[in-house]
């Protein structure tokens, strides 16, 4: 029986690398590959275990068909690898760390997916984007209004409200994966 994709999405800031990081190795106990992401900039910068490569090498990637999905996104581009089929082929679970605009693509490869949306509350997102200091506070308030235009629930998404502890969205991300487990 192949395994499910897990599709999660939020918005940059919401604390997708952070959740993935503390539930990486849970979800692996419990049949959940996280695959790894490839992006057009430096991983160090990134705060996620992703590979990253020159845009020159990512457009090459691309045409040789390294990728099950592919997309770009704030002028960055990324790419899940295709080793999430062999591993979806052989009963895994796999979770990627995907794109929302990116999801009616996803959808059409992976019919069956489970979207989940990561939502925080619009002023800690705010804040958390502050931090990072990566971005002006124009290009901040930018995210944010494209954030507030896609709402909380759209597309038929389960949503893990990371506002507060991350231990709680750990949790209940974990119970979606095995709930998704149990149904296949």
């Amino acid at each position: 029986m192949p395994g499910k994709l897990i599709y999660l999405m939020g918005p940059s800031g919401s604390g997708k690398d952070s959740l993935l990081q503390l539930a990486s190795g849970d979800l692996q106990a419990n049949g959940c590959r996280v695959a790894r992401r490839v992006i057009t900039r430096s991983a160090e910068s990134v705060g996620e275990d992703a590979l990253g490569v020159t845009a020159e090498t990512f457009a090459r990637m691309v045409e040789e068909g390294a990728f099950a999905l592919h997309w770009q996104a704030n002028g960055l581009s990324y790419g899940i690898p295709k080793q999430i089929d062999d591993w979806l082929a052989s009963g895994l679970d796999v979770l990627v760390n995907g794109s929302r605009e990116y999801l009616s693509v996803a959808r059409q490869r992976y019919p069956d997916l489970l979207a989940v949306l990561l939502v925080v509350q619009p002023a800690v997102l705010r804040q958390r984007l502050l931090a990072r200091k990566r971005e002006t506070a124009a290009q901040i308030d930018a995210r944010l209004a494209r954030n507030a235009s896609f709402g909380e629930a759209d597309d038929g998404c389960v949503t893990i409200d990371n506002t507060g502890r991350l231990e709680d969205a750990k949790t209940r991300l974990i119970d979606l994966v095995m709930d998704a487990r149990r149904r296949t």
